[in-house]
């Protein structure tokens, strides 16, 4: 069967992108401080992830104490604490087998806020081909296609943000699924990259390559994936920072 997304590796600029996002990834996996010590690194990249995942929402990246006053960024802390230790193990566990099940368990966290009835959470919008488009993820995500961990998990976050299958708190869970299709492939197998701070900084520029995926233009689609690579990418960059303050 004819690999859906292998005719993306043909459009400009994608390859290059996709290995230089794997090489700084790789790199930053071997940093003294990474070899024994990445769970403390790791746990700061989830942190840094969260708060810049809620600035792209526009909500508050301050952390203040012990309390966290803006729900926004309540939500992202919920996604990362099950992005952390034994939560992401059990987390990679479900979405190499069942994505669309860590989804639904994903929004709960992102999502079970003041208010909220809890019939809605991790339930998919019931609208024409909702459901049709994320059966089609789900089966990239388990073996349907062999490109690169890049390339894949671009695919992911534009599907997951142009679908916005659950009409609240989507952009957290896409952003945490673009996470766990690096940890799940190997790409990032540690989680230390925080490829959210690049998308938090330049929110236009975001914005602009999600609407090229949406229009699904050869060209757009290869500005999203470019700069998604791009983002994890810098995310490198960002954990080489945490990897630095560390020591080693």
């Amino acid at each position: 069967m004819p690999d859906p997304l292998a005719p993306l590796m043909s459009l400009p600029g994608v390859a290059e992108a996709s290995e230089a996002a794997r090489s700084a990834l790789a790199t930053v996996h071997r940093h003294p401080a990474n070899r024994r010590g990445w769970a403390t690194t790791a746990a700061e990249s989830v942190l840094r992830g969260a708060r810049a995942s809620a600035g792209v929402e526009g909500a508050s990246v301050r952390l203040d104490g012990d309390e966290v006053d803006d729900e926004v960024l309540a939500a992202a802390l919920r996604v990362a604490g099950g992005l952390t230790g034994e939560s992401l193990d059990r987390a990679v566990a479900v979405w190499t087998r069942s994505p669309l099940q860590q989804l639904a368990h994903l929004h709960l966290l992102a999502a079970s806020g003041p208010g909220v009835d809890p019939a809605t959470l991790g339930r998919p919008r019931a609208d024409a081909g909702v459901a049709e488009r994320l059966q089609a993820l789900a089966e990239l995500v388990t073996g349907g296609t062999r490109v690169p961990a890049p390339v894949l998990a671009s695919v992911v976050l534009g599907e997951l943000m142009a679908l916005q299958p659950f009409g609240s708190a989507d952009g957290l869970v896409a952003r945490a699924a673009f996470r766990l299709v690096g940890v799940a492939t190997g790409l990032d197998p540690h989680g230390l990259g925080v490829p959210e701070v690049s998308f938090y900084r330049d929110p236009a520029g975001h914005r602009a390559a999600l609407d090229g995926f949406v229009a699904g233009t050869g060209d757009g689609v290869a500005a999203w994936i470019v700069h998604c690579c791009g983002a994890l990418e810098a995310g490198a960059r960002e954990a080489t920072s945490i990897a630095d303050a560390a020591g080693g």
